[in-house]
């Protein structure tokens, strides 16, 4: 080979290795798909035999399975709130609404505290494109919207798909909101996943050359369903079926736009839900006990699929004990930064369990079960332990109170069937401990916890309207 062709090659290697070099020295992308009131058998890789879940059955096979996932709360709001930021509800005080209920509503005064460092806030610091589209709940004052919180831009529902108006309930109609504009009210829900994914793929598209976070928190399956026409009446399971599948599908295609533009192998997944399933009889959260709105296995323990090609192993479980407040230090991580070190951040980097979730161990000594004000229990290790306590808040579909200490081996009892207090008397005393120092840390229905801090507060509630 003459030396100028040797060169001229040399030359277009070199060129060549340059943006490998580049993809292979950022950061990777982000997608956080956050479904709503979908239970933990809702899937087919967590033993639904109803519902047809192909991709993310085939997510599951190509990342892991985390069997011992859980929300911070048994509904939305809660729930979302430690998603953005790391931290349980009460330390956010994002734990109950302006008028003590349990999610925030249209026209709310209160939202997430602007003050409060969002993961959207740390990832578009280094340099990351961010969006979300779906359903917000964190308040719906121009305060508070995705926009001013973290996302360069915003498209969705801000909160709940039955909290449209009302015949003298004073509500607004729901809105579809672009950034901080209604522009559609009410709004056709039935389109609504279809068109959500055609923003993802539309965000990852314009993105693609650049480190994006896309978090997508889907308005379904919330009551009322509104699963699209292409899957009306398709699923085994009525309108809910419907929607799961449709979810199903919308995942696939975003899983598919990664490849079709080359960085799927630059992009972590992650799919997850707020709260169990409000479905305890028709079995959506089996093989767990309870449902959305308790504290229950089944309010609160959710499916959570993790996926990155080459990083993560794939085909693999964990049943590490973890949760939503650890999104944000894991994703912070990835992307090269910290979470904030001027405040408590209860959520831990998960990174080790992904990586190697055959060996890791829960960076967690304890997780806490609150309901609104209400600590209800606390597990450690295998071992959930329910307070004593004489009633129970928004304890729904059983009764008030729990007159005794229950303690259960979630490792052999997975359904809490069996109480072993009596039995187990040093582990509940240890259990008791760590619930004491939940109390003095985050507080509980009869006094505040020392390190808890403000929710945002606007001066008037402006509820979002469409123009006229």
């Amino acid at each position: 080979m003459k030396p100028r062709h040797l060169l001229c090659l040399i030359a277009c290697l070199v060129a060549l290795a340059a943006p490998l070099a580049r993809a292979a020295d950022r950061p990777p992308n982000f997608v956080v798909i956050f479904i709503d009131d979908m239970g933990y058998g809702d899937l087919g890789c967590y033993g639904s035999k109803v519902h047809r879940t192909p991709r993310l059955d085939r997510m599951a096979r190509e990342g892991v399975r985390m069997t011992d996932f859980y929300s911070s709360c048994s509904v939305c709001t809660p729930s979302r709130a430690s998603l953005m930021t790391g931290c349980y509800p009460r330390r956010i005080n994002m734990h109950v609404d302006e008028k003590k209920l349990c999610v925030l509503f249209p026209g709310a005064r209160k939202g997430l505290n602007p003050e409060e460092i969002t993961v959207a806030e740390l990832l578009k610091a280094q340099g990351y494109a961010t969006m979300c589209i779906g359903k917000w709940h964190l308040g719906d004052h121009p305060d508070f919207l995705p926009t001013r919180q973290g996302f360069d831009h915003y498209f969705g529902i801000p909160y709940s798909n039955d909290m449209g108006g009302r015949k003298g309930g004073g509500r607004p109609p729901l809105p579809l909101v672009r950034d901080e504009t209604v522009i559609e009210a009410p709004v056709n829900q039935a389109p609504l996943t279809a068109q959500y994914t055609e923003e993802a793929i539309g965000f990852i598209t314009a993105n693609k050359a650049k480190p994006f976070f896309l978090y997508l928190p889907h308005t379904a399956v919330h009551l009322p369903l509104f699963p699209g026409k292409a899957f009306k009446g398709k699923s085994q399971d009525g309108a809910y079926g419907d929607w799961v599948e449709e979810v199903d599908w919308s995942t696939g295609e975003i899983l598919d736009a990664l490849e079709a533009q080359g960085i799927d192998e630059q992009t972590l997944v992650l799919f997850t839900t707020d709260n169990g399933s409000y479905r305890e009889k028709e079995g959506s959260n089996l093989p767990l006990r309870g449902r959305k709105g308790r504290t229950d296995e089944g309010g609160m323990r959710v499916p959570c699929i993790v996926r990155w090609p080459g990083k993560i192993p794939a085909g693999t479980t964990s049943s590490a004990l973890a949760g939503t407040i650890d999104i944000l230090p894991t994703l912070a991580g990835l992307a090269g930064t910290r979470p904030p070190a001027d405040r408590i951040i209860d959520g831990k980097d998960l990174w080790p369990v992904l990586s190697q979730p055959a060996s890791a161990v829960s960076p967690h000594t304890a997780y806490y079960y609150y309901q609104m004000d209400q600590l209800q229990a606390v597990r450690s290790g295998t071992w959930k332990l329910f307070v004593p306590m004489a009633s129970k808040k928004r304890n729904w579909g059983k009764p008030e109170g729990e007159s005794v200490a229950k303690l259960f081996n979630l490792a052999e009892d997975i359904h809490e069937d069996h109480n072993l207090a009596a039995s187990r008397p040093e582990i509940v005393e240890r259990l008791l401990a760590l619930a004491e120092k939940a109390r003095v840390d985050l507080g509980d229905v009869d006094r505040p916890g020392k390190n808890q801090r403000k929710a945002g507060w606007a001066e008037k509630g402006i509820p979002l309207i469409l123009a006229p």
